[in-house]
């Protein structure tokens, strides 16, 4: 195998396809970079650890086609930090000679014979707009589980009825919602995919500026590719194992009605909390009281460290006192992406509801939903 690739280009495919390899590969094979060269002039860089894989291919010179196996971390690393020359990669022996002006490195070969095939992505379902779809898969992920007790749990459950996409996540404390317009195959499209909720935040981020992202869902099949789902934009593709499991029915938690209603900056919201918690220790809860046009944050009682403070809001209904943990409503302000925010109330200790507007007078915009269950106060 023998090429040269731009130093961008290389670099850029190279830390693309790396991020996706495992910390501890359960073999060593899977810690590589598969270096595919053809006759046609392309160079295409493959990753896969059984859950996750990425392919990219690139324009590249090639003078003898091939295929080797080299690190894939010492690859991108070496590849970021290359002089803004074209580089020549070709195999020697054992080694992978890389120079580049007049750095060279020479990396040992791994057995690409060991390698195992990348799975097949299901046929393409649809197309949906990047920007859109990072922005949905940001706002619903942070609900998702970060322990191991429920792996179902640590997943985004993507539902498909036509042009609709619904993406839902929970982690037993917290629900995300947030519904969408894609652009599906045919106007009958139906399915449900649980994917893992890390590699979709990863995979929505990397894709998610190419502008359109190809979506693949598909049933069971004699090819294998049952099981997973596809991504693809541009030259850069990638497939994820999908969970296994009935994932729990939560849409009957989000609350139809409410008896207090109140609307308040993000920005001030997000800072006074911010202030607020500086008092709390690990999972202390904040309180927020609604009354009287404004909404008081306050932390700490008796003799531990206390803050508050008060800022304006447009409240509803009658007064009402919450707590919750000040994390988790910070995770939501943050991703929430309007100038306004709307929070419902039921009762104290019943699950509140919040969604953004981007004014006092807009109409709620509901395509995002993030339900919060309140904290008990101590006495």
């Amino acid at each position: 195998m023998k090429f040269r690739v731009e130093r961008d280009v290389l670099a850029e495919a190279v830390t693309w396809v790396a991020r996706s390899l495992p910390n501890r590969p359960p073999v060593p094979v899977l810690a590589g970079v598969l270096m595919e060269a053809t006759d046609d002039g392309s160079l295409t860089l493959s990753t896969f650890d059984y859950e996750v894989s990425a392919r990219i291919t690139v324009a590249a010179e090639v003078s003898e086609a091939g295929t080797s196996l080299v690190l894939g971390r010492l690859l991108a690393d070496i590849s970021r930090n290359l002089p803004g020359k074209p580089v020549d990669i070709a195999t020697d022996g054992a080694k992978v000679q890389v120079t580049c002006g007049s750095s060279r490195f020479a990396l040992l070969q791994m057995p690409a014979d060991e390698y195992p095939t990348l799975p097949t992505s299901p046929e393409g379902s649809g197309t949906v707009d990047g920007t859109l779809f990072t922005q949905a898969v940001q706002q619903v992920q942070i609900a998702a589980d970060r322990g191991d007790t429920l792996p179902i749990l640590t997943g985004v459950r993507v539902e498909i009825e036509g042009e609709k996409m619904t993406l839902l996540a929970t982690d037993r404390y917290r629900l995300a919602m947030r519904e969408l317009v894609w652009q599906p195959r045919a106007s009958d499209a139906d399915h449900v995919a649980l994917i893992p909720a890390r590699t979709l935040a990863e995979t929505a981020k990397a894709l998610g500026a190419a502008g359109s992202i190809e979506v693949s869902l598909g049933a069971a099949t004699a090819g294998g590719s049952g099981g997973l789902v596809g991504f693809e934009a541009g030259q850069r593709h990638t497939t994820s194992r999908l969970l296994d499991g009935e994932y729990p029915k939560v849409s009957k938690i989000f609350p139809t009605t409410s008896e207090t209603e109140a609307v308040v900056g993000t920005e001030l919201l997000t800072e006074a909390v911010k202030r607020v918690a500086l008092v709390t220790e690990r999972n202390t809860p904040v309180r927020l009281r609604f009354a009287d046009g404004q909404v008081t944050i306050e932390a700490g009682t008796g003799d531990d460290a206390q803050a508050s403070e008060a800022i304006e809001a447009t409240v509803e209904g009658p007064e009402i006192e919450v707590a919750f943990n000040p994390g988790y409503l910070l995770d939501g302000l943050g991703v929430l992406g309007t100038t306004f925010t709307r929070l419902s109330f039921t009762a104290p200790l019943k699950p509140a509801m919040m969604t953004g507007q981007e004014s006092l007078e807009a109409e709620i915009d509901t395509t995002y939903r993030y339900v919060l269950q309140p904290v008990r106060l101590a006495g």
